[in-house]
């Protein structure tokens, strides 16, 4: 009889997960079929089971208490797989930790009038991923934006093309070695096998846009509790990710603090009354709260109005902040006409709105796509980084996009090479 865990690699399941400061979410995944030596398809993706636990031990995605995060993660693990019906060896991180550094360059090669094979794409990808670490941080992503032979000929897939040169565009993100190295220690403390890392806002993009509005431009905007970050994808690659350490935990805090009132209250007052849509009526509505440290709780009272107040000066700074960010990046431009709010900050009432007002941009909340094996109470702007996560764990393609045709490198897959490049270090 097969043991829980055999059954998983017999169905070549595996374990994504979202180690965020609020939650931690897993969610258990199956390969899909590949009858006849077809290609890859994302879509052939089933989802097994998943797990939700509060988060323990994390501050803007950094570890800061090893024992109560590996708590959390074992539990969201476990209750995956016992939705699954099967238990997982090894597992696929989202990383949000270690001042994600997002990069472009150009690499060339001669190939002197021979038809371009991928031995000419893998000496570029070598000398790209010896490039983007040149500065001492850990390679999580690496991708291209477009080939180039000669001075003239732009292409997607230079593969069986002759000219002198060929040159790359592409596009590293780069991650701090030691805050990775504890998020790998907490999955490994947990008991299980880090197999590969994404960066969470290359994930959550996936899980929150449709390859239309990719292929199109679309900045996407996740808005977790400890932090946002920022994803910009064209002509459906991956052009910039970015991170601001703030998120919607500290639109609790500045509640916590103009109110003198204890965190879990200034929470739940968040939750009743923070909105972004202003209503005349919110001068006369009162709101009811106790004070930090009183021997004999009383009730204190302050307008709606100033809960609105509180919201809306903070989101207006993050976002005004993303804005400098995108500008910043210089690939604003290629994203101009859609951006997508995801992240469990994303569902405060008139967010839409009120974002459209500072990005200049139309902007509309993440709807998440149902998945084959996820229910309904999963396809939700919280979850966009597990999902997206879960529709890449199996891509041979994910770390050098694919065009819509063949794979454009043939050769060892994203998940292996980051498994390769987390051994050195690891």
């Amino acid at each position: 009889m097969l043991t829980r865990s055999a059954a998983a690699k017999q169905i070549n399941a595996i374990g994504v997960l979202d180690i965020g400061t609020s939650k931690t979410a897993c969610i258990i995944v199956s390969a899909p079929e590949r009858k006849g030596g077809g290609a890859w398809r994302r879509e052939g993706v089933r989802i097994l089971g998943f797990g939700c636990k509060p988060s323990r031990g994390l501050k803007a995605g950094v570890v800061i208490d090893h024992d109560g995060a590996e708590q959390a993660a074992r539990s969201a693990v476990m209750q995956a797989e016992q939705m699954a019906g099967v238990t997982v060896d090894d597992i696929i991180l989202a990383v949000t930790c270690g001042r994600l550094k997002s990069r472009t360059f150009a690499a060339d090669t001669r190939i002197e009038g021979n038809p371009v094979d991928s031995t000419h794409i893998e000496r570029l990808l070598t000398a790209g991923r010896r490039y983007a670490e040149r500065d001492g941080g850990t390679l999580l992503h690496l991708n291209h934006l477009g080939y180039q032979l000669d001075d003239s000929t732009r292409t997607s897939n230079p593969l069986g093309m002759t000219g002198a040169t060929l040159a790359a565009n592409l596009h590293a993100i780069t991650v701090d070695d030691a805050p990775l190295r504890s998020l790998l220690n907490v999955v490994e403390r947990a008991g299980f096998n880090a197999v590969g890392a994404a960066p969470a806002p290359y994930a959550s993009g996936l899980g929150s846009t449709n390859e239309e509005e990719r292929r199109a431009g679309a900045v996407c905007i996740d808005m977790g509790a400890g932090a946002t970050t920022l994803s910009i994808f064209s002509a459906g690659r991956l052009h910039t990710v970015d991170t601001v350490a703030v998120g919607g935990q500290h639109v609790t805090f500045d509640i916590a603090r103009a109110l003198s009132t204890p965190f879990d209250q200034a929470e739940r007052i968040k939750t009743l009354y923070g909105t972004l849509a202003g209503a005349a009526s919110e001068d006369q509505e009162m709101v009811a709260y106790t004070l930090v440290g009183e021997e004999e709780p009383s009730l204190h009272q302050t307008p709606k109005a100033r809960i609105h107040g509180i919201v809306s000066n903070r989101v207006t700074d993050l976002l005004s902040h993303i804005a400098e960010r995108i500008e910043r990046s210089g690939a604003g431009h290629l994203a101009a006409h859609s951006v997508v709010l995801t992240g469990g900050g994303s569902l405060l009432p008139g967010l839409s709105t009120f974002a459209e007002r500072i990005l200049a941009r139309p902007v509309r909340i993440a709807q998440l796509q149902p998945a084959a094996g996820l229910s309904p109470e999963w396809c939700t702007p919280v979850f966009s980084t597990a999902v997206g996560l879960a529709q890449i764990a199996f891509d041979p393609g994910a770390g050098i996009r694919r065009a819509t045709g063949p794979a454009i490198v043939e050769g060892p897959s994203y998940l292996e090479r980051v498994g390769q490049w987390l051994r050195k270090g690891f």
